[in-house]
């Protein structure tokens, strides 16, 4: 158990620059999608699904996406749109979560949109559990309809996260966190 206790305790969000190859391998994408699906899902709905966004090929939507950004902020400068792109270009490998939460008879829709949290969250632990880092964003291009076409993710869905995984070229730092008797109420 101890193991387990050490792990939680030591994750840590790199910065998605930071991230750099080797990422997973294909028999470790199985292992982390595998174990990401484990997760509660009242009614057994799967509420969600994988979006896979392996580096090879991704250049061309790197620069799809940087359009949509450009075309959504007009004022954007050049190092800013790089960035963007970069954003979707450069991190080993890019896991998408969908939520596919939908109104169910017996099953709310905001315990499905929990289940895909959960899915981001049991991805990044067990990319962590392998060495790997990694970060849970959304961003601007989980919002922008055009976007979400280019990425085939369709009008009744909703991305969760993106979650970037690869090797931490940083340290990894510890970032504040709230102190227990400002967030815990026992009654």
């Amino acid at each position: 158990m101890k193991d387990a206790l050490d792990l939680l305790k030591t994750r840590r969000s790199p910065r998605i620059p930071d991230l750099a190859e080797p990422g997973p391998g294909e028999a470790e994408l199985e292992t982390l999608l595998t174990i990401a699906s484990r997760v509660p899902d009242h009614g057994k709905l799967a509420p969600w699904r994988f979006l896979v966004l392996p580096k090879a090929g991704r250049a061309q939507l790197a620069e799809s996406l940087a359009a949509c950004f450009k075309a959504d902020h007009p004022e954007a400068t050049p190092d800013q749109i790089e960035k963007e792109a970069s954003r979707y270009r450069n991190s080993p490998l890019i896991i998408g979560v969908i939520s596919r939460a939908a109104p169910h008879a017996k099953i709310p829709e905001w315990e499905q949109v929990l289940s895909a949290g959960a899915v981001c969250m049991n991805l990044i632990v067990a990319a962590h559990a392998m060495g790997y880092g990694a970060n849970w964003v959304t961003g601007w291009a989980s919002y922008d309809r055009s976007c979400l076409d280019l990425l085939k993710v369709a009008p009744n869905e909703r991305v969760a996260g993106f979650i970037h995984i690869g090797t931490p070229t940083a340290a990894l730092e510890d970032r504040p966190r709230p102190k227990l008797d400002e967030i815990v109420t026992r009654l």
